[in-house]
């Protein structure tokens, strides 16, 4: 974190481009793209790139009040969806030459280039713009590979050929490149894939690449479906109803997850009034999605073979992530908005993209919620060094 001389010296600097001014936030997204162009540190000044909040371009005070709400608007735009993958930034409060301001200080990226909303935004001197294809292959070539997660990682002997490169180009790029670039760029796949962090400096498929775009990621990951067992009881002893293995790149065993989950969800009605009928399930289908699907995001995938687990009894179903609590994620933390770490962002990024999440962070608060309105009981959750446990009661 920067000192309070530092931040003096850099609000008086008015060419400086590791310093942007904002009195206000009426347009945010300028502010998103502040932070985007300071995560991708073009220049490689290896310093944080600091967005002054309640400061006029002339570096006088706008007399901007910094409320709570202020602060916390400012800091949801780092979890948000918006900007991937997530930048490492800081919100605070301070008084930096008399002026009541507040500091948005953003760390370089060790996985560039960002994105805000399909668009790569940069530093050019002391004022920002696209990237030019040029440039994002400068990015590129700055990444910190040593510090990479685990779903960076390459796959030693997978090659282009494991993948479906259709499904990239045709449903993929569209949805993660904004349209207009896509239709000005004339780059290869490969030049593609690498820019959107799914191949190795080597240009080898990387983790995150197999599981979403190969055609057998269980070749390579032993462990990467989920395995869904049904039964007529209350225990594993119980008879099976119903045993599969969802397998497959993530778009299939997505889609085949939601549709086990809504034909196992039954539906009972009420009469009121002796003419309207009420229908409740016994589970709802949004809950028992966010729930399998943060089984899905944040599992390990490097240090064990086996699955996610979605146990379906008669009376509860439980939902087994084989990954413990990650980062700076504890039991007493977990499940408040906003809060939320991940130890497979490129996966993460990748389900925001195919649209399975909708922003990041909100997952058990949404889960908690709709099991409300449907009459269920809060969920159980059981934390483990080597993964978590929730158990879904069925409404009565």
């Amino acid at each position: 974190m920067l000192s309070l001389e530092e931040l003096e010296s850099l609000m008086a600097d008015l060419e400086s481009d590791r310093v942007e001014r904002k009195a206000s936030i009426s347009d945010r997204d300028k502010i998103r793209q502040a932070i985007c162009a300071f995560a991708n540190d073009l220049p490689d000044h290896r310093q944080p790139g600091v967005i002054f909040v309640g400061v006029n371009d002339d570096g006088t005070c706008s007399q901007l009040p910094i409320t709570d709400e202020l602060l916390r608007t400012l800091a949801d735009m780092r979890s948000d969806g918006n900007i991937l993958p997530f930048p490492v930034m800081t919100v605070q409060k301070r008084v930096v030459s008399g002026c009541e301001v507040a500091v948005i200080e953003v760390q370089p990226s060790d996985n560039p280039p960002v994105r805000f909303n399909g668009r790569v935004w940069v530093r050019i001197g002391p004022r920002r713009a696209q990237a030019t294809a040029e440039e994002e292959r400068r990015l590129i070539e700055k990444r910190r590979w040593g510090n990479l997660p685990f779903d960076q990682q390459p796959v030693i002997g997978a090659s282009l050929d494991e993948l479906d490169l259709d499904f990239f180009r045709n449903a993929y790029l569209p949805a993660a490149v904004a349209p207009e670039l896509l239709l000005e760029n004339q780059r290869s796949l490969v030049d593609q894939l690498a820019a959107l962090r799914f191949l190795a400096r080597d240009g080898r498929p990387n983790v995150g690449c197999i599981l979403v775009f190969g055609r057998d990621p269980l070749r390579w990951l032993p462990g990467a479906y989920v395995q869904f067992l049904r039964l007529d009881g209350i225990d594993l002893l119980s008879p099976i109803r119903d045993q599969k293995e969802l397998s497959g790149p993530l778009p299939q065993v997505l889609r085949s997850l939601d549709e086990t989950l809504e034909i196992n969800i039954a539906v009972a009605g009420d009469v009121l009034s002796g003419t309207t009928e009420v229908r409740y399930p016994d589970y709802p289908i949004v809950a028992l999605q966010q729930l399998a699907r943060n089984a899905i995001l944040h599992r390990t995938y490097e240090s064990t073979n086996a699955p996610a687990r979605i146990y379906w009894y008669s009376d509860r179903i439980e939902i087994y992530n084989p990954g413990g609590l990650y980062g700076h994620v504890t039991p007493e933390n977990f499940g408040q908005p906003g809060v939320t770490d991940y130890r497979n962002p490129l996966l993460a990024e990748a389900m925001k993209t195919l649209g399975y999440v909708q922003r990041f962070g909100l997952g058990i608060p949404l889960a908690r919620r709709e099991l409300a309105r449907n009459g269920n009981p809060p969920p159980e959750f059981r934390f483990e060094p080597t993964g978590v446990l929730v158990t879904v009661r069925r409404r009565l």
